[in-house]
């Protein structure tokens, strides 16, 4: 039966969201843009916290300006060096974690956005950025995006998690949250029980929005959620061994209720790491080689109160990565046939 089920949800969700012209389908084209609505009707009621969702680290960083400033989360010795033109296209290749756009990652499938963002010195327009190393595209720009994806798919929820505020004083702050309203209105959900929190809940109220913000300023809004209800432990390692044993102890150390969880299913680059691999970058040092034993962990998991809930990765296109955390959701459904007998 758990078969079965799998092949009618992946006619339902597994089109082609660009055509292809060799007729095959590559991992970044499998669209996943409706798998909350596909999910059975006994998933409805689960909370989202029980969910097996997945996500994308530095989610915006599939482009980033080179020409631009180097961003405030880098040391001076790193703002010196960058002066020279060459050091500045080396850190685009160490900066970028992501192939796919905003929308593009929501047609795969991604639910969970890791952003991180800045204000830029000069900017007479006072916007903010996102950030990693440099300057990415205007925030308002990226939930724009989201939120037309959201207009066309109103079944589907989102997170969007602000960890890293860099150069941003209270009227900076402002702004942003301004920007996140006019941006999504009336799909933002007010903070309140993670319990509570299920699809049938959001989809009656019509939201389909929850931001979490790591900073005092969100007590200043209710639709502000505060980034403890969705702790995100990172491993900071290159080893895959290393980085699956972390994994697992913060698992087995999550809080059955009262906040989300999220599995950063990443490695970190160390100095050496990128002196090592200094011209291939990110991707070609370290993720490519390692992204399929990863892969082969997550396939491991089960999502439930004291199982995985958002899992995070680098280059969500390299392998079928939100699929495979999609179908871990069948494991709940196999419960419940089993409950049955």
């Amino acid at each position: 039966m758990l078969a079965v089920r799998k092949v009618r949800r992946k006619l339902r969700m597994g089109t082609i969201c660009s055509p292809n012209p060799t007729g095959t389908k590559t991992s970044s084209e499998v669209c996943n843009a409706d798998w909350m609505a596909s999910l059975p009707p006994h998933l409805h009621n689960v909370p989202l916290s029980n969910l097996a969702i997945p996500g994308s680290h530095d989610s915006f960083s599939y482009w980033v300006d080179e020409k631009s400033p180097v961003g405030p989360d880098q040391t001076p010795a790193i703002k010196r060096l960058a002066r020279i033109s060459l050091v500045k296209k080396l850190m685009k290749k160490w900066s970028v974690t992501q192939n796919l756009t905003f929308r593009e990652q929501l047609e795969a499938g991604i639910r969970y956005f890791d952003l991180r963002v800045s204000s830029k010195p000069g900017d007479a327009d006072q916007e903010i950025y996102f950030i990693h190393g440099l300057f990415g595209i205007k925030v308002s720009d990226g939930l724009m995006e989201i939120d037309s994806f959201l207009t066309q798919h109103p079944q589907e929820i989102v997170f969007l998690d602000f960890n890293h505020f860099y150069a941003m004083d209270e009227a900076h702050h402002k702004r942003l949250v301004l920007r996140i309203q006019e941006a999504f209105g009336n799909k933002l959900c007010s903070a309140c029980s993670v319990e509570s929190m299920t699809l049938q809940a959001l989809w009656e109220k019509k939201c389909q929005v929850l931001i979490f913000y790591h900073c005092p300023f969100y007590k200043q809004y209710p639709f502000l959620w505060p980034g403890k209800k969705i702790p995100a432990p990172w491993a900071n390692t290159t080893s895959v061994r290393k980085l699956i044993l972390f994994l697992e102890t913060t698992l087995s150390e999550r809080a059955p209720r009262g906040s989300f969880h999220v599995s950063q299913a990443i490695l970190t680059p160390r100095v050496k790491t990128i002196a090592r691999g200094l011209v291939g970058g990110l991707k070609n040092t370290l993720v490519h080689r390692n992204l399929p034993a990863i892969l082969d962990w997550v396939k491991t998991q089960k999502p439930g109160a004291m199982g995985v809930n958002i899992i995070t990765s680098d280059f969500v296109d390299l392998v079928d990565f939100a699929t495979t955390v999609i179908e871990l959701n069948d494991l709940l459904q196999e419960d419940r046939a089993l409950a049955k007998c």
